[in-house]
């Protein structure tokens, strides 16, 4: 009794002082989770738990006090691989089917074979990789992970207990004070995270010490106990993936999706949530203790299952995805951003500021370039005289030019216009009376030669257009 009360005592204490020296470790590395949370959130939490629970129960193998059995060792050191997984994946970030697969071939490992049968042993191997998964997907809210890992832990120990499993029910005890001392830290709001690391090892000794407590047992009773206590884990693993299904989301894609998140769109804060998970998953963990040590039938888990069948169905009309509404614009069919985003919709193909087709930051006249030979044909000077200023040509189109309807020059555009026939020029010029030299004598413009002008570029009118690249024209006034 005092070996065990001194134990976890250690464990708390060693868990709360490794989570503080993990969390600069994380920050100074830059392992931080900016991906589910709305703030950078330094990782390797979880490690804290792990090094705690393995150092204090080698600990009591070493000095004899609590000696570790060979199925015990053996389930210890799995547990240890399975963590380095996790925290490999929360480094380099390993997709979800690479975890799932090297926990499965851990628990491969801890099944005991001889009594379960080989079929009932393959589907103990896959239960235990899910019930691990499941816990890794419960580290989506602050402290939720942690409170769930220790009502559990103190239920299955409860169950080891009763079974006379000294050395699980040790086991046990020191993980639950392990993640009370992590949970000082990770409570809202969090300082640090509980990562993949610290979720699978925590789901992978749950369901392996669980099912070995059950081990020699008939199969239905098994089956029930087994889920009372997981059944928050379960119920999580469950909407997440029936919503993503529903949704045609990827099931493998992280989202908003889980228990807590949609707790909270019904009111509740963000302890509030993890409270009241924490006190469903009490009462399950309490109805498979009853239903193991015998106090009442197995019967009794049907209204754990019906809870949970509820809470999920109830929990699937809370909208968690943000809807994409299709907005029309011209022949293109755009889909809106979600909220949040940075990215802006629009056509493809387009860039921010669009302008006419073939035209650069400075307009010129129709025919201006060109050899000196091509521009007499035409009936301009051979020269470059015309760059600069503008020519009256003999009519024609006026060329189109950049700017918006209020007259406001854009950047790059001339001061200069384009004169017409009628003494009109193109829009694009700023406001005022700047003085103009409008010479024209080529021999294309009828020899006639213009006295000084000076143009006005007054705001043009309001005009009604079908494209906005018309412009306005301005209007010619003799000075």
């Amino acid at each position: 009794m005092l070996y065990g009360i001194a134990t976890a005592i250690t464990a708390l204490l060693l868990a709360a002082l490794l989570s503080a020296l993990l969390r600069v470790l994380a920050l100074r590395l830059g392992l931080v989770d900016r991906r589910r949370r709305a703030r950078p959130l330094p990782l390797l939490g979880g490690l804290a738990v792990v090094l705690s629970t393995c150092l204090v129960a080698a600990a009591g193998s070493w000095t004899g006090t609590a000696p570790l059995g060979d199925g015990v060792g053996r389930l210890l050191a799995a547990g240890a691989a399975v963590a380095l997984l996790g925290t490999a994946a929360d480094v380099w970030r390993l997709k979800t089917p690479f975890l799932f697969v090297g926990t499965a071939l851990a628990a491969a490992c801890v099944v005991p074979y001889d009594e379960t049968g080989p079929v009932a042993g393959i589907a103990a191997v896959v239960w235990i990789a899910c019930v691990a998964a499941a816990f890794r997907g419960l580290d989506h809210a602050d402290g939720l992970a942690g409170t769930v890992g220790v009502l559990t832990a103190f239920g299955v120990g409860a169950c080891a207990a009763a079974e006379v499993m000294d050395d699980l029910a040790v086991l046990l005890s020191v993980l639950a004070a392990a993640l009370t001392g992590f949970l000082m830290h990770n409570w809202h709001p969090a300082r640090v995270a509980f990562g993949s690391g610290g979720s699978l090892f925590t789901g992978f000794v749950l369901a392996s010490t669980a099912l070995l407590t059950r081990t020699g047992y008939d199969t239905v009773s098994t089956v029930a106990v087994l889920f009372a206590l997981t059944a928050t884990a379960s119920a999580d693993a469950v909407l997440v993936l029936v919503s993503r299904k529903l949704a045609g989301r990827p099931l493998l894609r992280r989202g908003p999706d889980h228990l807590a998140h949609r707790l909270r769109r019904l009111g509740p804060t963000p302890p509030g949530a993890t409270v009241l998970l924490g006190l469903g998953t009490f009462a399950a963990v309490l109805v498979g203790v009853l239903v193991h040590t015998g106090w009442v039938g197995p019967k009794a888990v049907a209204w754990v299952a019906g809870a949970a069948l509820v809470a999920v169905l109830g929990l699937l009309r809370v909208p968690a995805y943000a809807p994409r509404r299709p907005t029309e614009l011209g022949n293109a069919r755009v889909q809106s951003p979600l909220p949040g985003t940075r990215t802006q919709s629009r056509l493809p193909g387009t860039r921010e500021q669009s302008r006419p087709p073939g035209t650069r930051g400075q307009t010129r006249v129709p025919g201006t370039r060109g050899r000196p030979e091509e521009r007499t044909a035409r009936g301009l000077p051979a020269g470059g005289a015309t760059r600069g200023r503008a020519e009256a040509s003999g009519g024609g189109a006026p060329p189109r030019a950049r700017g918006g309807a209020s007259g406001a020059r854009p950047r790059g555009e001339p001061f200069w216009g384009i004169l017409r026939a009628q003494g009109q020029s193109a829009a694009g010029a700023p406001r005022g009376r700047i003085p103009y030299d409008a010479e024209a004598g080529g021999p294309g413009v009828s020899g006639v030669q213009t006295p000084r002008r000076q143009l006005e570029y007054p705001p043009p009118p309001p005009r009604q257009s079908t494209s906005p690249q018309v412009r306005a024209p301005l209007r010619i006034r003799d000075g």
